[in-house]
C-alpha cells in the first residue's frame, strides 16, 4: 500500500541502509537511495524495491561534500514531489590509536559523520512539513568507546548531542528527530570486528547472537512512522542488551 510519504535514505547501498530502504518501502513509502559510489548496488535496491510494486529511485552524493546534502534533498523532491521522512545512515568508521592518527583522518571522520549529519538535516528540515521525520545513526561506542575507537566514537556523540539539540529548532513545525545508537551489527564494514570478537559479544549480549542490519531498520521505521509522534530529542540504544 503507498502511502504517499517519501523517505530519503543516505547511505541506502549498503549495510544498515539497504535493510533501512527496503522496509520503508515494504512500508508503503517512495524511497531515494542514497549512495556516494556504489552505484550498482544501488540501482539493484532500486529495481527491487520496484519490482514489489513500490517506487523508489537512486540518488548520488557525498553528504560530507558540500553542496551534496542539499542537491540529494533537492532530486529526492524532483523525482517524487515531497519529502517526508529522512534516514542518514551514512558515515565512516576505520579505527586508529591515538599515536597514529593525524588531521586528516580526524577531518576526513568529522566531514562525513558530523557535518554531514548536519547539513542533511539541514537541508531537510528546508523542506519537510508538519509530521516529517529525521533519524540518524550514532553508535554504541559513543557511550563506552573502546581502544582505536575514539575518533569514530566522539563523532558519533556529537549526532546525539545534535538530535538532543535540535529537536528544540523543529519541534515547534511538527517535525522530529532522533537517533539510533547501534552495537555491533554484521555488515560488510563489521566483517573484521566480527572474525576477532564475535564469539566474546555473542557471550556479552543476553540475546546470544549478532544484530542483523533488520534489527534496527525495524526500530528507524518505528520513528518514521505516525506511532513514534511523541518521540524526539532521543538516541535508542540498539545493542542487544551488550554487557
Amino acid at each position: 500500500m503507498d502511502t504517499g510519504k517519501v523517505a530519503l535514505v543516505a547511505g541506502g547501498s549498503r549495510g544498515i541502509g539497504t535493510a533501512v530502504a527496503r522496509r520503508l518501502a515494504a512500508d508503503g513509502m517512495a524511497v531515494a537511495v542514497g549512495y556516494r559510489n556504489s552505484a550498482s548496488e544501488a540501482e539493484t535496491i532500486v529495481r527491487d524495491i520496484e519490482a514489489a510494486g513500490c517506487r523508489a529511485c537512486a540518488v548520488q552524493g557525498d553528504v560530507g561534500c558540500d553542496g551534496d546534502p542539499v542537491r540529494m534533498v533537492d532530486e529526492t523532491i524532483q523525482r517524487f514531489g515531497r519529502l517526508d521522512v529522512l534516514v542518514n545512515t551514512a558515515g565512516i568508521g576505520p579505527y586508529r590509536a591515538l599515536d597514529s592518527l593525524d588531521e586528516a583522518y580526524i577531518r576526513a571522520m568529522f566531514d562525513t559523520n558530523v557535518i554531514g549529519a548536519i547539513m542533511l538535516t539541514k537541508a531537510a528540515a528546508a523542506v519537510m512539513q508538519d509530521g516529517g521525520r529525521i533519524i540518524q545513526v550514532s553508535s554504541r561506542l559513543a557511550y563506552s568507546p573502546i581502544p582505536t575507537s575514539t575518533v569514530y566514537a566522539a563523532s558519533k556523540a556529537a549526532v546525539q548531542a545534535m538530535v538532543h539539540g535540535f529537536a528544540r529548532e523543529l519541534g515547534p513545525r511538527g517535525i522530529t528527530i532522533n537517533a539510533v545508537a547501534p552495537g555491533v551489527i554484521e555488515t560488510d564494514m563489521t566483517t573484521k570486528i566480527i572474525a576477532e570478537r564475535g564469539e566474546q559479544i555473542r557471550a556479552s549480549t543476553p540475546l546470544g547472537r549478532i544484530g542483523q542490519p533488520s534489527d534496527i531498520a525495524g526500530i528507524i521505521a518505528f520513528l518514521a512512522s505516525d506511532d513514534a509522534r511523541w518521540i524526539t530529542g532521543r538516541t535508542i540504544l540498539a545493542d542487544g542488551g551488550l554487557t
